[in-house]
């Protein structure tokens, strides 16, 4: 695995850290990996993975059901008001 050295970090930014990871029993060092893993930056999913995905979610729907069409949906919304 590799390593990083942030320098200059505010000392209250710091402390707000060390109380993070005394609440949740954990190292400052577990307590900044937990806190960067929850905001990995997003990556951009290949052509592949969307087809993959959407093949997921059309899988979602039973065979024959048909869906009904947003643009109807919305229209029966809006004319109900």
């Amino acid at each position: 695995m590799a390593q990083i050295l942030i320098r200059n970090l505010p000392d209250d930014l710091i402390a707000d850290y060390r109380e993070a990871a005394v609440r949740n029993q954990r190292s400052l060092e577990a307590e900044v990996r937990a806190a960067l893993a929850a905001r990995r930056p997003h990556k951009p999913l290949s052509k592949d993975e969307i087809r993959a995905k959407l093949a997921e979610i059309r899988a979602m729907t039973p065979e024959g059901v048909t869906q009904t069409p947003s643009e109807v949906l919305i229209r029966e919304d809006r004319d109900s008001r």
